[in-house]
Protein backbone atom coordinates (compact mmCIF):
# COMPACT_ATOMS: atom_id res chain seq x y z
CA UNK A 1 0.00 0.00 0.00
CA UNK A 2 1.40 3.38 -1.16
CA UNK A 3 0.01 6.67 0.06
CA UNK A 4 1.64 10.00 -1.29
CA UNK A 5 1.44 12.44 1.20
CA UNK A 6 1.48 16.23 0.07
CA UNK A 7 0.20 19.14 2.01
CA UNK A 8 0.49 23.02 1.80
CA UNK A 9 0.03 23.71 -1.75
CA UNK A 10 -1.34 27.32 -1.63
CA UNK A 11 -2.32 28.48 -4.66
CA UNK A 12 -2.23 31.94 -4.84
CA UNK A 13 0.63 34.58 -4.44
CA UNK A 14 3.08 32.14 -2.69
CA UNK A 15 2.60 28.84 -5.39
CA UNK A 16 4.93 28.09 -7.42
CA UNK A 17 3.57 26.36 -10.65
CA UNK A 18 6.36 24.86 -11.84
CA UNK A 19 6.83 22.43 -8.68
CA UNK A 20 2.77 21.45 -8.67
CA UNK A 21 3.91 20.36 -12.84
CA UNK A 22 6.46 18.74 -11.09
CA UNK A 23 4.15 16.92 -8.46
CA UNK A 24 1.16 15.84 -10.82
CA UNK A 25 4.45 14.31 -13.07
CA UNK A 26 5.47 11.86 -10.14
CA UNK A 27 1.99 10.48 -9.37
CA UNK A 28 1.60 9.69 -12.83
CA UNK A 29 4.81 7.98 -13.33
CA UNK A 30 4.90 6.29 -9.52
CA UNK A 31 0.99 5.44 -9.54
CA UNK A 32 0.92 5.44 -5.83
CA UNK A 33 -2.70 3.89 -4.31
CA UNK A 34 -3.81 7.15 -2.99
CA UNK A 35 -2.97 10.87 -2.88
CA UNK A 36 -3.52 12.67 0.51
CA UNK A 37 -3.21 16.58 0.02
CA UNK A 38 -3.73 17.44 4.04
CA UNK A 39 -5.16 21.41 3.38
CA UNK A 40 -4.16 25.09 2.37
CA UNK A 41 -4.89 23.96 -1.22
CA UNK A 42 -4.95 28.03 -1.14
CA UNK A 43 -3.48 31.79 0.14
CA UNK A 44 -6.69 33.42 1.13
CA UNK A 45 -9.80 31.41 0.08
CA UNK A 46 -10.16 33.59 -2.85
CA UNK A 47 -12.55 31.76 -5.73
CA UNK A 48 -10.09 32.19 -8.63
CA UNK A 49 -7.49 30.29 -6.31
CA UNK A 50 -9.98 27.67 -5.10
CA UNK A 51 -10.32 26.85 -9.80
CA UNK A 52 -6.41 26.79 -10.24
CA UNK A 53 -6.57 23.83 -7.02
CA UNK A 54 -9.24 22.36 -8.72
CA UNK A 55 -7.30 22.23 -11.79
CA UNK A 56 -4.27 20.55 -9.72
CA UNK A 57 -6.74 18.15 -8.39
CA UNK A 58 -8.12 16.95 -11.84
CA UNK A 59 -4.97 16.93 -13.11
CA UNK A 60 -4.15 13.88 -10.48
CA UNK A 61 -6.67 11.64 -11.91
CA UNK A 62 -7.12 8.79 -12.00
CA UNK A 63 -5.86 8.50 -9.08
CA UNK A 64 -7.66 8.07 -5.58
CA UNK A 65 -7.62 11.30 -3.61
CA UNK A 66 -8.23 12.71 -0.06
CA UNK A 67 -8.42 16.37 0.65
CA UNK A 68 -9.18 18.70 3.74
CA UNK A 69 -9.39 21.87 4.37
CA UNK A 70 -6.57 24.33 5.66
CA UNK A 71 -6.99 27.45 7.74
CA UNK A 72 -5.91 29.25 4.64
CA UNK A 73 -8.90 27.75 2.94
CA UNK A 74 -11.33 30.07 4.85
CA UNK A 75 -11.45 33.99 4.49
CA UNK A 76 -9.38 35.87 6.83
CA UNK A 77 -9.63 39.33 5.96
CA UNK A 78 -12.92 38.96 4.92
CA UNK A 79 -14.60 38.46 7.95
CA UNK A 80 -18.25 38.63 7.19
CA UNK A 81 -17.48 35.71 4.82
CA UNK A 82 -15.72 34.03 7.54
CA UNK A 83 -18.20 34.15 9.83
CA UNK A 84 -21.51 33.76 7.78
CA UNK A 85 -20.05 31.32 5.05
CA UNK A 86 -16.52 30.20 5.74
CA UNK A 87 -16.42 27.30 3.39
CA UNK A 88 -18.48 28.54 1.02
CA UNK A 89 -15.84 28.73 -1.83
CA UNK A 90 -14.17 25.12 -0.63
CA UNK A 91 -17.53 23.44 -1.38
CA UNK A 92 -17.85 25.11 -4.33
CA UNK A 93 -14.78 24.12 -6.19
CA UNK A 94 -13.08 20.81 -4.09
CA UNK A 95 -16.27 19.07 -3.00
CA UNK A 96 -19.48 19.40 -0.12
CA UNK A 97 -18.18 17.80 2.49
CA UNK A 98 -15.78 18.91 5.01
CA UNK A 99 -15.35 15.55 7.09
CA UNK A 100 -14.68 12.91 4.50
CA UNK A 101 -13.86 9.11 4.29
CA UNK A 102 -12.54 6.75 1.76
CA UNK A 103 -11.53 3.26 0.97
CA UNK A 104 -8.36 2.28 -0.66
CA UNK A 105 -8.65 -1.44 -2.46
CA UNK A 106 -6.27 -3.76 -1.07
CA UNK A 107 -3.09 -5.38 -2.04
CA UNK A 108 -0.92 -8.58 -0.81
CA UNK A 109 0.64 -6.55 2.43
CA UNK A 110 -2.99 -5.07 3.15
CA UNK A 111 -5.39 -7.24 1.77
CA UNK A 112 -8.38 -5.26 3.76
CA UNK A 113 -6.85 -1.95 1.62
CA UNK A 114 -7.37 1.55 3.63
CA UNK A 115 -9.90 3.60 4.82
CA UNK A 116 -8.94 7.07 5.23
CA UNK A 117 -10.99 9.23 7.21
CA UNK A 118 -9.74 13.04 7.10
CA UNK A 119 -10.94 15.53 9.43
CA UNK A 120 -12.01 18.89 8.98
CA UNK A 121 -9.49 20.80 11.74
CA UNK A 122 -10.48 24.55 10.92
CA UNK A 123 -11.54 26.89 12.67
CA UNK A 124 -12.73 29.84 10.95
CA UNK A 125 -13.88 31.74 14.54
CA UNK A 126 -11.90 31.65 17.79
CA UNK A 127 -8.78 29.20 16.69
CA UNK A 128 -8.46 30.18 13.06
CA UNK A 129 -4.36 29.64 13.04
CA UNK A 130 -4.37 26.88 15.39
CA UNK A 131 -7.37 24.80 14.21
CA UNK A 132 -9.97 22.69 16.81
CA UNK A 133 -11.63 18.86 16.49
CA UNK A 134 -15.11 18.97 18.10
CA UNK A 135 -16.51 15.89 20.13
CA UNK A 136 -18.84 15.57 17.21
CA UNK A 137 -16.28 14.58 14.61
CA UNK A 138 -14.13 12.62 17.13
CA UNK A 139 -17.70 10.28 17.38
CA UNK A 140 -17.79 10.41 13.67
CA UNK A 141 -14.20 9.29 13.32
CA UNK A 142 -14.92 6.32 15.95
CA UNK A 143 -17.48 5.15 13.68
CA UNK A 144 -15.84 5.35 10.51
CA UNK A 145 -12.90 3.23 12.08
CA UNK A 146 -15.33 0.89 13.17
CA UNK A 147 -16.70 0.13 10.28
CA UNK A 148 -13.60 -0.50 8.41
CA UNK A 149 -12.85 -3.30 6.44
CA UNK A 150 -10.72 -6.20 8.14
CA UNK A 151 -7.35 -6.01 8.04
CA UNK A 152 -7.56 -2.75 6.66
CA UNK A 153 -4.66 0.44 6.88
CA UNK A 154 -6.45 2.86 9.72
CA UNK A 155 -4.98 6.16 8.49
CA UNK A 156 -6.02 9.47 10.02
CA UNK A 157 -6.17 12.96 8.06
CA UNK A 158 -5.74 16.90 9.88
CA UNK A 159 -4.38 19.84 8.51
CA UNK A 160 -3.16 21.17 11.73
CA UNK A 161 -0.54 19.33 13.90
CA UNK A 162 -1.22 16.92 16.32
CA UNK A 163 2.54 17.67 17.78
CA UNK A 164 5.14 20.00 18.33
CA UNK A 165 8.26 20.13 15.90
CA UNK A 166 10.38 20.67 18.90
CA UNK A 167 12.51 22.34 17.39
CA UNK A 168 11.91 26.03 17.65
CA UNK A 169 9.78 26.60 14.22
CA UNK A 170 6.35 27.64 14.21
CA UNK A 171 4.25 24.25 14.94
CA UNK A 172 1.93 24.68 18.20
CA UNK A 173 0.15 21.86 18.41
CA UNK A 174 -4.13 21.81 17.19
CA UNK A 175 -6.30 22.90 20.01
CA UNK A 176 -7.17 19.92 22.21
CA UNK A 177 -4.66 17.42 20.43
CA UNK A 178 -4.40 15.46 23.36
CA UNK A 179 -7.91 14.46 22.94
CA UNK A 180 -7.32 12.91 19.85
CA UNK A 181 -4.00 11.47 20.36
CA UNK A 182 -6.12 9.70 23.06
CA UNK A 183 -8.51 8.30 20.94
CA UNK A 184 -5.66 6.60 18.46
CA UNK A 185 -5.23 3.57 19.93
CA UNK A 186 -9.21 2.67 20.62
CA UNK A 187 -9.24 3.71 17.18
CA UNK A 188 -6.73 1.35 15.84
CA UNK A 189 -5.18 3.74 13.71
CA UNK A 190 -1.82 3.19 11.87
CA UNK A 191 -0.93 6.30 10.74
CA UNK A 192 -1.38 10.40 11.40
CA UNK A 193 -1.16 12.63 8.33
CA UNK A 194 -0.97 16.46 8.99
CA UNK A 195 0.55 19.49 7.31
CA UNK A 196 0.64 23.18 8.87
CA UNK A 197 3.82 23.42 9.34
CA UNK A 198 5.54 23.70 6.30
CA UNK A 199 8.35 21.36 7.42
CA UNK A 200 8.92 17.48 7.86
CA UNK A 201 8.80 16.03 11.02
CA UNK A 202 8.37 12.41 11.40
CA UNK A 203 7.40 11.47 14.64
CA UNK A 204 5.04 9.05 16.79
CA UNK A 205 2.41 10.03 19.24
CA UNK A 206 3.93 8.39 21.85
CA UNK A 207 6.21 11.42 23.84
CA UNK A 208 10.35 9.92 24.42
CA UNK A 209 10.75 7.39 27.23
CA UNK A 210 11.07 8.48 30.59
CA UNK A 211 14.48 7.62 32.15
CA UNK A 212 12.53 4.56 34.25
CA UNK A 213 11.27 3.38 30.32
CA UNK A 214 13.98 3.08 29.32
CA UNK A 215 15.40 0.54 32.32
CA UNK A 216 12.61 -1.20 31.20
CA UNK A 217 10.71 -0.98 34.69
CA UNK A 218 7.69 1.02 33.45
CA UNK A 219 5.94 -2.26 32.34
CA UNK A 220 5.15 -0.82 29.31
CA UNK A 221 4.77 -3.18 26.01
CA UNK A 222 7.13 -2.57 22.74
CA UNK A 223 3.80 -2.14 20.40
CA UNK A 224 2.84 1.00 23.16
CA UNK A 225 6.03 2.02 23.14
CA UNK A 226 6.40 2.76 19.43
CA UNK A 227 2.98 4.75 19.42
CA UNK A 228 1.33 5.59 16.46
CA UNK A 229 3.47 7.48 13.39
CA UNK A 230 2.43 10.88 12.84
CA UNK A 231 3.83 12.18 10.34
CA UNK A 232 3.87 16.05 9.29
CA UNK A 233 4.50 17.26 5.69
CA UNK A 234 6.46 20.03 4.58
CA UNK A 235 4.73 22.88 1.96
CA UNK A 236 4.84 20.77 -1.90
CA UNK A 237 4.26 23.69 -3.72
CA UNK A 238 5.12 26.94 -2.28
CA UNK A 239 7.90 29.45 -1.35
CA UNK A 240 6.26 29.66 2.12
CA UNK A 241 8.84 26.42 4.11
CA UNK A 242 9.93 27.09 7.40
CA UNK A 243 12.76 26.12 9.73
CA UNK A 244 15.33 23.65 8.44
CA UNK A 245 13.22 24.03 5.42
CA UNK A 246 13.14 27.26 4.18
CA UNK A 247 13.16 27.96 0.56
CA UNK A 248 12.74 23.84 0.56
CA UNK A 249 9.44 21.93 -0.90
CA UNK A 250 8.63 18.18 0.11
CA UNK A 251 6.08 15.26 0.45
CA UNK A 252 6.32 11.95 2.05
CA UNK A 253 5.63 9.00 0.46
CA UNK A 254 4.45 6.28 2.67
CA UNK A 255 4.95 2.82 2.05
CA UNK A 256 3.28 -0.15 4.41
CA UNK A 257 3.93 -3.75 4.53
CA UNK A 258 3.18 -6.75 6.60
CA UNK A 259 6.79 -5.42 8.46
CA UNK A 260 5.61 -2.05 8.84
CA UNK A 261 5.69 1.49 7.51
CA UNK A 262 8.64 3.04 5.53
CA UNK A 263 8.28 7.26 4.86
CA UNK A 264 10.63 8.66 2.18
CA UNK A 265 10.66 12.50 2.50
CA UNK A 266 10.89 13.75 -1.37
CA UNK A 267 12.41 17.19 -2.25
CA UNK A 268 12.26 19.21 -4.86
CA UNK A 269 15.52 19.62 -7.03
CA UNK A 270 15.73 22.26 -9.72
CA UNK A 271 18.38 21.28 -11.10
CA UNK A 272 16.86 17.72 -11.57
CA UNK A 273 13.42 19.66 -12.13
CA UNK A 274 11.94 16.67 -9.79
CA UNK A 275 11.04 15.67 -6.66
CA UNK A 276 13.86 13.32 -5.91
CA UNK A 277 14.74 11.00 -2.03
CA UNK A 278 16.20 12.58 0.95
CA UNK A 279 16.07 10.58 3.87
CA UNK A 280 13.17 9.38 5.77
CA UNK A 281 11.89 6.63 8.26
CA UNK A 282 10.70 3.47 8.80
CA UNK A 283 8.24 2.18 11.78
CA UNK A 284 8.34 -1.42 12.50
CA UNK A 285 5.13 -3.45 13.72
CA UNK A 286 1.18 -2.32 14.36
CA UNK A 287 0.42 0.36 16.26
CA UNK A 288 -1.09 -0.03 20.09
Amino acid sequence: MTILHASDVHFGKPHLPELSQALVRFVHRERPDGVVVSGDLTQRARAEEYRAARAFLDALAPHRLVVTPGNHDVPLYRVWERVLAPFRNYRAHIGPALDTVLDLEGGPAHPGGARIVALNSTAPGRAIVNGRIRAGQLDRAEGWFAAAPAGALRVLVLHHNLIDPSDGSYGQPLRGARRVLRRLPRWRVDLVLCGHVHRTHLASSRPPASPRERRGQSGASPDAAAGVPILLAGTATSDRGRGSERGKNSFNLVRAGESGIEVTVYLYSRDAGDFLPAGGRRYSGASP
